[in-house]
């Protein structure tokens, strides 16, 4: 089953008012330089043949200044060699916040379900996530988020709940309405009080 495409998945989260970071396929060193507009940016190499992109040090984090973001491509580029066909992509950097995860995978009884938890590395380490069967409803939503031992901390005491509520609704209805959706995954967001943004979008079709 085939990766949609970066740029066409940061679309379709934007159909359904999705927030994601700024983000752009760059061809040189001087189009990541142009992109990064004086601030802070991530470089990233996407490859079919890459599927552990930070373990393999195909992602470069907190990039500014001229003579970082072109060692960083040039680097990238050399990588890309043995990885092609294979493109570079420029993202503005997610800073602050708290990282979640959004997941969500089709069981062969039951249908699509929706997974929400602590994002990043926590993942893997504690394992803090809720599943629901989608369409998800508000009521649902929000036994998710209060089902979570780390909800204090995801949602800043509550601060930032309604956000997160909402959140989870879109990406239900995103996965219920497209039928060739099979498997998706937001990880991380970044939840930070009064906005988000997702920074990797990976969508199975």
């Amino acid at each position: 089953m085939p990766l949609l495409d970066y740029m066409l998945a940061k679309k379709l989260l934007e159909k359904y008012k999705i927030r994601s970071v700024d983000s752009k396929y760059v061809e040189s060193a001087d189009d990541a330089v142009r992109f990064s507009a004086g601030g802070k940016i991530v470089l990233k190499l996407l490859s079919d043949k890459a599927l552990h992109k930070t373990k393999a040090g195909l992602v470069k984090l907190g990039l500014k200044g001229e003579g970082e973001i072109r060692a960083a491509y040039g680097d990238l580029s050399r990588r890309g060699k043995s990885l092609r066909p294979y493109k570079i992509l420029a993202q503005k950097m997610a800073e602050g916040g708290v990282e979640i995860i959004i997941g969500g995978n089709t069981d062969r009884q039951f249908g699509k379900m929706l997974l929400v938890g602590l994002g990043g590395i926590y993942v893997e380490t504690f394992k803090d996530v809720q599943l629901r069967l989608c369409p998800i409803t508000k009521a649902d939503a929000e036994d998710m988020l209060f089902g979570l031992e780390s909800r204090k901390i995801i949602t800043y005491d509550g601060k930032a709940e309604e956000e997160v509520v909402e959140l989870l609704l879109k990406v239900s209805k995103m996965f219920t309405e497209n039928k060739r959706i099979v498997e998706l995954d937001l990880n991380p967001v970044i939840i930070r009080q009064g906005s988000y943004d997702a920074v990797d979008i990976r969508i199975i079709v």
